[in-house]
């Protein structure tokens, strides 16, 4: 057996692989030894997860960030960037719609800076008091510990959180002086030690990464171990400092998606929107390549085109219902069904 397979093999049994194994199966791929990686973790999602596909219904609350990351198309710096927040009664709107299409999980995903900690505990309160029997998952970015505390003890039950990088260096590559890594990973700390289904993740193909740092990611997701973790590839938004770089590609994350489940055969692995963008069958890929997890946008049609972290982006002008029928029928092409249920992680 060639020596990568082998350390595959070895991964999908023990889940851990030292820094230099990971590098060596970064920069040893081929299309086969992709496939072969799918195969695996296919066989240990269906384990857990059998061919049930989780839903999560995303809200994009606001384009306002007070960041000025050089990949976003919502950096404080894009003039060109057009710039809204959505009201409560908007949001709460976007959660009754979602319920009546089988949605169980609203992802409350915005800029930085924006929402109040005291408007998102509020927001979560009353998403939880109309709709009980759902899960509220917010992507708001960083906070102080006591604002997380609060935002838990409102009901949150989840938290999104890309740590971008586990590399410091190469965080400091993508981000101004002003943003810390440090702070970062203490924020995913707090966010574990309160209690949140935790979820990191990072982009495929961003500027400076190397097999080197994309092994320490799939380190950094193996100890620290979260219930979710986001992965897509990077894609160039014209407006900002990284407008004219090379995309990441959507192999690559295939192939990224089936390692994370090999390290972690519950994790909860969306096939991102990005995914989808980079590639016309890229959800369905992901799925295949070992992922669980879409996330239809629920977001008001008109304010769609608005959320552009980067160019090209798909569905901004499908009807909520019709997004989530057509990823339905997508999953049942390849074998997998759509199943209204919060979607929290199992554990094994």
């Amino acid at each position: 057996m060639m020596k990568n397979e082998a350390l595959i093999d070895r991964l999908a049994q023990t889940h851990t692989l030292t820094l230099a194994e990971y590098e060596a199966l970064v920069a040893g791929q081929t299309p086969e030894l992709a496939a072969y990686a799918a195969q695996r973790a296919d066989t240990l999602r269906r384990a857990v997860y059998g061919t049930e596909v989780y839903v999560r219904g995303l809200i994009e609350v606001s384009s306002v960030c007070r960041n000025d990351c050089y990949y976003c198309g919502l950096r404080r710096s894009n003039a060109a960037c057009e710039r809204y927040t959505l009201t409560d009664a908007q949001i709460l709107d976007c959660c009754e719609a979602g319920y009546s299409y089988g949605f169980r999980t609203f992802v409350l995903q915005g800029g930085e800076g924006v929402l109040s900690a005291h408007r998102v505990c509020a927001l979560v309160r009353e998403i939880k008091t109309r709709r009980p029997d759902c899960a509220v998952t917010l992507s708001l970015g960083e906070y102080p510990t006591a604002d997380y505390a609060a935002m838990r003890a409102a009901g949150a039950d989840r938290y999104l959180l890309r740590h971008e990088t586990a590399d410091p260096a190469h965080y400091a590559r993508l981000h101004p002086v002003g943003m810390s890594f440090e702070n970062r990973m203490r924020c995913l700390r707090d966010l574990k030690a309160l209690g949140f289904q935790t979820g990191c993740g990072f982009m495929v193909g961003s500027p400076g990464q190397t097999p080197q740092t994309l092994a320490q990611d799939l380190k950094f997701v193996e100890t620290f171990q979260p219930a979710m973790c986001g992965i897509g590839p990077f894609l160039p938004q014209k407006d900002t400092p990284f407008g004219k770089e090379p995309p990441g590609t959507a192999e690559q994350t295939l192939y990224l998606l089936s390692l994370l489940q090999l390290i972690r055969p519950n994790l909860l692995l969306p096939a991102t929107t990005a995914l989808g963008t980079a590639a016309q069958d890229g959800r369905e890929r992901g799925i295949l390549a070992g992922a669980n997890v879409v996330m239809p946008n629920l977001s008001p049609v008109e304010v769609r085109k608005k959320y552009a972290l980067y160019d090209g982006k798909i569905c901004t002008g499908e009807e909520s219902a019709q997004c989530r029928d057509c990823l339905a029928r997508r999953m049942e092409a390849i074998g997998f069904r759509i199943v209204t249920a919060r979607g929290d992680i199992k554990e094994v």
